[in-house]
């Protein structure tokens, strides 16, 4: 992550916005791992239905696995997947908001800090998608209306 905010400073905006696309498609962890588990745990069932019923311990194995990873947060496919350099959400994030720092995103944000203005919608804004609505209904007091 180092390497690619250092390489951005000096970018144009289409550079760093380009970069951004890049990150919106770039797979996490945790996606990875589940869409692996699922795949390897249909071709288990369907091998084992049709081939020979000892491929039926493939999704047992991989059941084990996803069980251990969400009691623990490891499992040992993590690893392989991380010495792939196969990156947290939290390490996407991380880029992507010092990308939009760089870029500028947050200006907004510290004007309408000193000027007591929208602040909730300013922040929305500088955070682009990521804010969903979710973000937005976290800004939300209980009658409805925008936090400021």
């Amino acid at each position: 992550m180092r390497k690619s905010i250092e390489r951005h400073m000096e970018d144009d905006p289409d550079q760093i916005e380009q970069r951004l696309r890049e990150l919106e498609s770039e797979w996490d962890i945790e996606r990875l791992l589940e869409t692996n588990a699922a795949a390897l745990s249909l071709a288990g069932l369907a091998l084992g239905a049709t081939v020979n019923r000892k491929f039926y311990i493939l999704p047992a194995i991989i059941c084990g696995f996803l069980l251990q990873h969400g009691l623990q947060g490891w499992c040992p496919p993590v690893e392989i997947l991380r010495r792939l350099g196969v990156r947290t959400t939290e390490e996407i994030d991380g880029e992507r908001y010092a990308l939009k720092l760089i870029r500028g995103d947050f200006k907004d944000v510290q004007q309408s800090l000193e000027s007591g203005g929208a602040q909730a919608e300013a922040i929305l804004r500088a955070m682009g998608p990521h804010a969903g609505v979710q973000g937005r209904k976290a800004m939300k007091g209980k009658n409805g209306k925008t936090l400021n």
